[in-house]
């Protein structure tokens, strides 16, 4: 998404030649492939790990964090060493994201029509808030030590990232839908 503003404000002149529907395939083939790739690998380890203290989790779905909690002794080094090994990646792709929205901001900052800058910023601070929302709480439950573990805390962590981020993308962009709009307009005043 960081990379389709990125090529829509920047070089607009260029966005079908960019953005064709190979580089689209490319782009959502990574993002799946990535995903599918982290997930297989947390999986298979977390399935070799031995549990000592039962397999109950205070959770709505099983996240690493807790499951560690349950592990015997040092086994959980190896879970340690794959999110040290992830990490990477992941900052990798924050990189690329916060580098095209510089650069975004560059070229919204140096437009001369308050319209244009207007319009830039409703496509691109929408997108921002919900991947700063995600990447955010992501590292709270995640980075924060195991020491510090609220149960409800943890619940509403893990709720703020991986159910709201997905649930407000089609709520966005929906929103900037005339016809959308209006519906709305029309619900709310009968």
């Amino acid at each position: 998404m960081s990379y389709d503003r990125y090529v829509a404000i920047c070089k607009p002149l260029h966005y079908g030649t960019l953005m064709d529907s190979r580089a689209c395939a490319t782009m959502a083939a990574a993002a799946w492939g990535t995903g599918v790739l982290y997930s297989l690998l947390h999986t298979a380890n977390t399935f070799s790990l031995p549990l000592c203290q039962g397999n109950a989790i205070n959770q709505f779905f099983c996240e690493i964090p807790h499951i560690l909690t349950l592990c015997c002794s040092h086994s959980y080094l190896r879970e340690v060493g794959l999110i040290v090994f992830c990490v990477p990646l992941e900052f990798g792709c924050f990189v690329f994201i916060a580098g095209s929205y510089m650069q975004i901001f560059r070229a919204v900052l140096r437009m001369p029509s308050e319209q244009g800058r207007h319009k830039a910023f409703s496509t691109c601070l929408p997108h921002l808030a919900v991947v700063s929302l995600f990447l955010s709480t992501g590292m709270v439950a995640y980075l924060k030590p195991p020491s510090i573990s609220f149960p409800s805390l943890d619940l509403v962590v893990s709720f703020l990232y991986s159910v709201v981020p997905p649930m407000l993308n089609p709520l966005i962009y929906s929103m900037r839908n005339q016809e959308f709009k209006d519906a709305l307009r029309k619900l709310m005043t009968k």
